[in-house]
């Protein structure tokens, strides 16, 4: 026997024998990972203690995690995003100084080649939903304005579906754009009020979702990267604070920090000025970026 085979494998030593099986692994971070990974396992079903039919359940469960992904789907994420496992890895790689934006789920609906705009641009094309200005400024952490900063936006309709899920009900490119700020680092444009919405619960991950009592919804909010030359680029969305899932959602992308005012506007004259016909809602955020 060689020194890392450890002996005959018992409910004792469990993790001890199987990591030490993995003494000659030829990637030192893969052999890191499996020895982790192992000992919390074996940890859990210890405490656990499943009967054989519970541990087939859950083997059932994976199977059927992975028969329910394609090229469009990935179930795992999903799971990873209600389990807290997609916050926790976003929050560990981007660890930045107090007072700089935080990150939070980039979520698989971002489009690539969304058009570029001017400042003030309506970036909703159907012009369905309640009207709403978003303002701000991209300093760095001095406060100093960041000119041509990058600010790539999009969001769900007032109905809670993404152009990509409405093909031929929404416009290509609907409520998406890409922004550049100024000297002075401000930047704005016009949208719609977003609305929360459900994430896939037809799979898996939804029965298990309403097996714990929790239900599949993300609160309101709008998408942002901002980027710069230089900085940290900052994946992030901002938050409508009245939402009834502002607490609660499924895959715990609210940070405090990321929590926005949304203002209603109905002055004559305000509304006139901004081109509306009623009642508007008027957002403002600062983003803070930290160097790279």
């Amino acid at each position: 026997m060689e020194s890392h085979e450890l002996g005959y494998f018992t409910e004792e030593n469990s993790a001890e024998v199987v990591a030490g099986r993995n003494a000659n692994a030829k990637d030192a971070r893969v052999k890191q990972v499996m020895e982790i990974v192992t000992r919390h396992l074996h940890a859990a079903i210890k405490e656990i203690e499943p009967t054989q039919e519970e541990w087939m359940e859950g083997i059932q469960f994976l199977t059927k995690t992975g028969h329910k992904c394609d090229d469009w789907r990935q179930e795992f994420i999903l799971l990873s995003d209600v389990l807290g496992v997609s916050m926790l890895v976003d929050a560990i790689n981007s660890r930045r100084p107090k007072g700089a934006s935080e990150n939070t789920v980039l979520g698989p609906f971002h489009v690539g080649d969304a058009p570029e705009y001017e400042m003030g641009t309506d970036i909703c094309l159907d012009q369905k939903g309640e009207p709403m200005v978003v303002r701000g400024r991209i300093t760095d952490i001095d406060g100093k304005p960041v000119e041509g900063a990058k600010i790539d936006v999009w969001q769900a309709n007032d109905e809670g579906f993404y152009d990509v899920q409405q093909k031929g009900i929404q416009p290509d490119f609907n409520l998406r754009g890409v922004f550049h700020t100024g000297a002075d680092g401000t930047y704005w444009f016009r949208a719609v009020r977003p609305k929360h919405y459900s994430i896939p619960d037809d799979g898996p991950v939804g029965a298990l979702l309403y097996a714990l009592g929790r239900h599949p919804y993300r609160p309101a909010h709008l998408h942002f990267i901002v980027s710069k030359d230089g900085y940290d680029e900052v994946t992030t969305h901002i938050f409508d604070p009245e939402d009834p899932y502002i607490h609660s959602d499924s895959v715990f992308g609210v940070k405090e920090s990321l929590i926005a005012e949304f203002k209603p506007v109905d002055q004559p004259e305000k509304v006139q000025e901004m081109g509306y016909e009623d009642k508007y809602w008027d957002v403002e955020f600062d983003f803070v970026l930290a160097p790279k």
